[in-house]
């Protein structure tokens, strides 16, 4: 026999909406971990290129040409704002999912522009960028919000 002060703590799942919640909670706390690592090695990698600028090779001729210390300024510039944003959002803060949006699109930008230096990592990064915004947009569907 269920005592009816235990039924009230817990709600009948209404149905799909509520499986598609939890991918989204849990695919927005893994785009804020994933975001801070991210940025981290992006200002590594920034570190690298500002520090020695032989350290990336490019390959071929290719239209985006910078100086590499050029790059490593801009990785680790948004590598910065990237890990200060993704800490943002593991503490959910109310500024962090739109501004997560903004600079995992920013982010994609450049690595296609650094694709020459790094292919196999900027593929990668692009990929995870994907999956970034996906995440931090599914999030305000799932509360019933549809602004960022």
């Amino acid at each position: 026999m269920t005592s009816p002060e235990r039924d009230t703590w817990r709600a009948a799942p209404s149905g799909p909406a509520d499986d598609d919640s939890g991918w989204a909670t849990g695919g927005t706390l893994f785009a804020g971990v994933l975001m801070f690592v991210y940025g981290i090695l992006s200002v590594l990698e920034g570190i690298a290129g500002i520090a020695k600028d032989d350290v990336y090779a490019r390959i071929g001729d290719y239209v985006y040409k910078f100086n590499l210390t050029a790059w490593g300024w801009i990785h680790l510039v948004l590598g910065v704002l990237v890990a200060v944003t993704g800490w943002g959002i593991l503490k959910g803060a109310e500024w962090a999912r739109a501004t997560g949006i903004a600079l995992a699109a920013v982010a994609m930008v450049a690595q296609f522009l650094w694709l020459p230096y790094t292919p196999l990592w900027a593929l990668i990064s692009l990929a995870i960028g994907t999956f970034i915004i996906w995440a931090l947009c599914t999030n305000g569907a799932a509360d019933g919000s549809t602004a960022p």
